[in-house]
């Protein structure tokens, strides 16, 4: 009796196929967050304010500074 060749039960190289405009949104995702995350008003003037106020408890539990 022989054995079979090393076949495993699991591909090695499988891919997952991700669609080209996945990486855009991903980008444009993460350019908005960076935005807001950094915004003190430099960019927003008087309704900055308003962002910040927004997004304050979770810009501190991310630890980004905004004081």
């Amino acid at each position: 009796m022989t054995s079979p060749a090393h076949s495993p039960a699991v591909s090695d190289n499988w891919v997952i196929p991700i669609p080209k405009w996945a990486y855009a949104v991903a980008l444009v995702a993460l350019t908005v967050t960076w935005l807001v995350l950094q915004e003190n008003g430099i960019a927003l003037g008087h309704a900055a304010e308003t962002v910040h106020e927004f997004f304050h408890d979770g810009r501190h539990a991310l630890g980004v500074p905004c004081h």
